[in-house]
């Protein structure tokens, strides 16, 4: 996985959407890992700036992580006037609440396409792109292959990396139900690909012929030791880093993350409409008592106007506390210290 890759160590930051940081990335992938950023949202000009701080702060392989569409799926279902008041209406006591305005009507698009969002990455060059939700089509591993792209694909399923192997990526991320943030499953629905880390990464590494990247519930060294041993390349890690003060997550996100117990995640889709793990807080509880859930991206782009203005305002009971169950283990408040554990537990190798 090194040698494909072009890094040092089998450690790859876990792309945040929303949460990432140029200062983050660039630190992991200069400490010999690979640092990833999450484009979701992004449109063509904000990739390109973004590719271009990355390209300015390392010189290093970084990651571009990009969501496929999943149009044919009932939580992409469209959102008529009906529905949309419905939704409105049971999110109206949290925007009353940080002093925001409620919508009155839904945006023209909720996200950039992602044609403009891959034209971009293709521009910048990075060396590894990594997709969640899908197999990249035919045209885009094609594309990626012409400029020397490696290409990264996230199963929740055994069945979904035997697809992601079929369809050409050179990598693929196993990751399991204690992973923080959203079930990137796209075979069925996520509900029904619940496998913790430890059964699913061996019938991965088993199924497949490219290297295999653990995720889901590892944080120290011991979980990459026992990562490496269940027959994964490498590992990705999301959490433990997310808690360090050179991500994007505000300072009532890693405060939630020092005092959340591993019982303390649920997963919902109270948030966005798509299933996703984090810390159970006030706004989830009464968003799924409400029974007016809108389907992606409705919903995360009705939820996402009060959750920033939440952020600014330090309130954690009224965001998205995205994390896994690894959290009362990610202690560390530095990146430097979090890759030095985690390298620790690859036989031969010191952190950078």
């Amino acid at each position: 996985m090194t040698e494909l890759l072009g890094i040092e160590h089998p450690i790859v930051l876990g792309p945040f959407g929303g949460l990432s940081s140029v200062e983050l990335t660039a630190a992991v992938s200069g400490l010999g890992g690979l640092g990833s950023f999450g484009l979701y949202g992004y449109d063509a000009g904000r990739i390109a700036e973004t590719a271009a701080a990355l390209h300015a702060a390392t010189d290093r392989p970084f990651n571009l992580n990009v969501w496929l569409p999943l149009t044919d799926a009932a939580t992409d279902a469209p959102l008529d006037r009906d529905g949309y008041d419905r939704t409105v209406g049971a999110l109206r006591p949290f925007f009353d609440e940080v002093g925001l305005a409620v919508p009155a009507e839904p945006p023209a698009s909720y996200l950039p396409s992602f044609d403009e969002q891959w034209a971009a990455v293709l521009e910048a060059r990075p060396a590894v792109a990594s997709f969640v939700f899908g197999v990249p089509p035919a045209d885009v591993v094609e594309s990626a292959r012409a400029r020397g792209i490696r290409l990264v694909g996230t199963a929740t399923s055994v069945d979904e990396a035997v697809a992601l192997d079929a369809g050409g990526v050179d990598a693929i991320v196993a990751t399991g139900l204690e992973a923080g943030g959203h079930r990137v499953s796209f075979l069925r629905e996520p509900e029904q690909s619940l496998i913790g880390s430890i059964a699913l990464v061996p019938q991965v590494v088993d199924a497949v012929s490219v290297p295999v990247i653990a995720a889901g519930g590892i944080a120290d060294r011991r979980g990459v030791a026992a990562a490496l041993a269940l027959g994964a390349s490498g590992v990705q890690v999301g959490t433990a880093f997310l808690r360090t003060r050179q991500s994007a997550a505000n300072d009532a996100h890693r405060a939630a993350m020092g005092d959340t117990a591993a019982h303390e995640t649920v997963l919902t889709r109270a948030m966005s409409g798509r299933l996703a793990r984090g810390r159970l807080n006030r706004a989830i509880r009464e968003i799924e008592a409400s029974g007016a859930i809108a389907p992606f991206p409705a919903q995360n782009w009705l939820t996402g106007r009060f959750r920033a203005e939440a952020a600014r305002q330090g309130r954690g009971d009224l965001q998205s506390l995205w994390m896994g169950q690894s959290a009362p283990l990610a202690v560390r408040d530095d990146v430097r210290a979090v890759f030095a554990e985690l390298a620790a537990g690859v036989p031969s190798s010191s952190a950078a």
